[in-house]
């Protein structure tokens, strides 16, 4: 029996079991608050062989960049314990975190622009819940218990051996899975190496680490296995924030109201059209596929991810029946009420402008950021001493060295030009790569040219090349003089 001829069949309900099926899968909380478990079928379609591509090579990314290297380092680490930080490669510091802020603020104004255009599109094909609920944890589950009918068969009838064996299954590759999530997650944090040595002595020689990875997984088994789409409809920020970047230029998935109003089952041989019938045959497909719960066709909600499940359970309907496609479809609703075209607006632009010049401005910080940083500073309690007609201060040096390169350095005077340095060992100072060298140097003036007891003076450090790599002022202490 074909698709159309069990519509006809069950009176054109479509594949449902009863009203009551996809009456329960409308949203995840009933009127009482009590949460209403979504059993979405498994789409189909050219929406979802495209989504299943891009998460495919997304999560080849987050597999791979753990042990991709550049210059030596780490394509990304974030080693709050160590603060170790580094991003494509390029090493960052607690000093550079203004930097990391302009990136968040950038990154932030950038989600703005792509939302007031796009609305959602990232929630249904970038984030991470999404990919690794729907193209791993969800695939699983139609692996094991079959579509959206046998779940909710096996979920109601007992715990009997088929049952037992299917959950039990389905749990333990669940769990598998999200001890590898969390094991990759902890390479971002203190990199591949440190995370096989943790494995590979086992829990007992580090019980902290092994309590963290194991405290993880079960957040991470609890968000997958369970808490799910909740997600994404109660506590994530970003579709609350979407709330109020939205309007009626964003494009988002949208059924067609006037198309597919009034709504009615399917006849076959009825002129619809005649009959004041719009497109829409009323199968509920775009619900059951809903992996929210929600109907499309009550308007733009805020659980929608913008999946474009329905998109392709609604263009499969429309062929089969002989109407047109994109009945629900990628729209603004400006577009559906006034059949105007998607356009760019003001607010967007205005966005778009803010995002290109921090962009800039970060760039620019980033080109600048320079090869070392460099400071001396007076030790705590020392003063000057005077010795052959010279006033002498310490000072106590760190330089960072932020190349890639191992760099060998000299300390200069720049300014007042007659300073002398005294080394307390060789004048070249070897700083490593990623690596902080600290010393003491003594700096000497002609008494005669030091006029005031506190005299600013800038110290210059340079390379062999007599390439000046970072400059530091400080203040000159001597005597007290009477100025007449």
């Amino acid at each position: 029996m074909s698709d159309i001829e069990e519509i006809e069949a069950r009176g054109g309900q479509g594949q449902v079991l009863d009203p009551e099926t996809y009456r329960d899968s409308i949203g995840t909380m009933d009127q009482s608050g009590k949460r209403k478990w979504v059993y979405p079928r498994k789409p189909k379609g050219k929406y979802t062989n495209y989504r299943y591509l891009v998460s495919c090579i997304l999560l080849l990314i987050y597999f791979s960049i753990p042990f991709i290297k550049i210059n030596g380092n780490p394509l990304i680490l974030f080693n709050v314990i160590d603060r170790e930080f580094f991003i494509f490669g390029q090493p960052f510091y607690p000093q550079d975190f203004f930097i990391l802020t302009l990136g968040a603020i950038a990154s932030l104004i950038f989600i703005i622009v792509f939302t007031i255009a796009f609305g959602r599109i990232f929630c249904g094909w970038i984030c991470p819940q999404t990919i690794f609920l729907e193209m791993i944890f969800r695939k699983i589950e139609y692996a094991i218990e079959g579509d959206r009918n046998k779940q909710m068969k096996l979920d109601r009838q007992e715990w009997n051996t088929e049952k037992i064996w299917k959950r039990g299954l389905k749990w333990t590759i669940y769990i598998i899975i999200s001890i590898i999530i969390t094991h990759f997650m902890f390479m971002y944090i203190v990199g591949y190496k440190e995370v096989f040595t943790i494995v590979s002595e086992g829990p007992f020689a580090h019980p902290t680490n092994f309590i963290v990875m194991i405290l993880f997984t079960a957040a991470f088994y609890f968000v997958f296995a369970w808490f799910r789409e909740q997600v994404c409809t109660l506590v994530c920020p970003y579709g609350r924030l979407q709330g109020v970047l939205i309007d009626k230029d964003t494009v988002n998935v949208f059924y067609d109201f006037k198309r597919g109003e009034n709504r009615a089952k399917w006849r076959k041989g009825e002129d619809r059209k005649a009959a004041g019938k719009g497109d829409c045959i009323d199968c509920h497909q775009c619900v059951v596929v809903c992996p929210t719960g929600i109907d499309i066709r009550d308007g733009q909600q805020l659980e929608c991810v913008n999946c474009t499940a329905c998109i392709d359970a609604c263009d499969e309907v429309m062929e089969k029946v002989g109407l047109p496609k994109g009945l629900i479809r990628y729209a603004t609703e400006n577009e559906i009420e006034k059949e105007t075209k998607f356009r760019f607006t003001g607010r967007m632009k205005g966005f778009a402008i803010i995002l290109v010049l921090l962009t800039a401005f970060l760039g620019y910080l980033l080109y600048n950021r320079g090869e070392m940083e460099a400071k001396f500073i007076k030790p705590a309690g020392s003063t000057f001493f005077v010795r052959d007609g010279k006033i002498t201060n310490t000072y106590n040096y760190t330089f960072l060295n932020k190349t890639n390169d191992k760099k060998i350095v000299t300390i200069k005077v720049i300014e007042p030009k007659h300073g002398e340095v005294i080394y307390s060992a060789s004048s070249k100072i070897p700083v490593e790569r990623d690596k902080i060298t600290k010393g003491t140097v003594n700096i000497s003036f002609p008494e005669n040219e030091m006029n005031l007891s506190k005299q600013n003076i800038t110290i210059g450090v340079y390379d062999m090349n007599g390439k000046l790599v970072d400059s530091y002022q400080t203040y000159f202490e001597g005597p007290f003089k009477l100025q007449f």
